[in-house]
């Protein structure tokens, strides 16, 4: 399926998967589904996460600690593929673990997985040829992450590669929730909108309705991370399912 927003602004709902374990982020992820989220982004938990803040960092570090693999994300996968054949679904990983599983093989399985597409975080444009040719083989979706910092060039390099949507970071700096949208949001948005006509969706610190009803005024989509890990984080593991799908029904009218 390709990924596509049926609502303005679009949801993309960000997990890590086998935080607080693998049935339940399969249970999560449906609830979060079935209360309006258009794309799943299923992260693969890893022990480095660089670019994430310490609310997604814990999450990692409970599920690497569990024995959580790159193999048991692409299980996820496929079990909410069949449970929900029109949901997107991106794969959500560091480069690492996808270089030890080999690059050939895991795009091959995502796609046998029913992943729509991949977002490597810290896979550059500017090194991405065989990343990009075996995602296209596959038919899978390259979503690449866009930054305020980056000059005119670079987003079209990443808009000219990129497919289902690109991924706007709010601001400079790692995830985490926080009170406003960064004004460098709406302008980088901008910017892009003169190199694609894909979806853009906006993420880092997105964390509630007035922040999604914000980005709608000028993106297509949002993306919440930390905000719902932070829900699972602290809520009774039983009840994270319900919780979750409570969270995603509140942030659209």
């Amino acid at each position: 399926m390709p990924i596509e927003f049926r609502k303005k602004p679009g949801i993309v709902a960000y997990l890590t998967a086998g935080d607080p374990d693998l049935a339940t982020t399969l249970a999560i992820a449906l609830a979060a589904i079935d209360n309006g989220v258009d794309v799943i982004e299923l992260g693969v938990p890893f022990s480095d996460p660089l670019a994430d803040g310490p609310v997604i960092q814990r999450a990692s570090e409970r599920a690497v600690a569990r024995g959580v693999r790159l193999n048991d994300v692409l299980e996820i996968a496929r079990q909410l593929r069949a449970a929900r054949p029109a949901c997107g679904l991106v794969i959500f990983s560091y480069l690492n673990p996808v270089v030890r599983m080999g690059m050939k093989s895991f795009c091959a399985a995502a796609k046998q997985a029913g992943a729509d597409g991949v977002l490597l975080t810290d896979m550059i444009v500017e090194e991405a040829d065989e990343y990009l040719a075996e995602m296209h083989t596959n038919g899978l979706a390259p979503v690449f992450l866009a930054a305020p910092t980056s000059p005119d060039a670079r987003l079209k390099a990443i808009a000219a590669v990129s497919q289902g949507f690109v991924y706007a970071i709010s601001r400079v700096g790692i995830t985490g929730t926080q009170q406003k949208i960064a004004a460098d949001a709406s302008e980088l948005v901008s910017r892009l909108r003169r190199f694609t006509s894909l979806p853009i969706a906006v993420g880092f610190g997105i964390s509630n309705a007035e922040h999604v009803r914000a980005v709608g005024e000028f993106a297509d989509a949002a993306v919440i991370g930390s905000a719902l890990v932070a829900l699972i984080e602290r809520t009774p593991q039983a009840e994270a399912p319900a919780a979750v799908g409570r969270f995603i029904a509140g942030l659209r009218p």
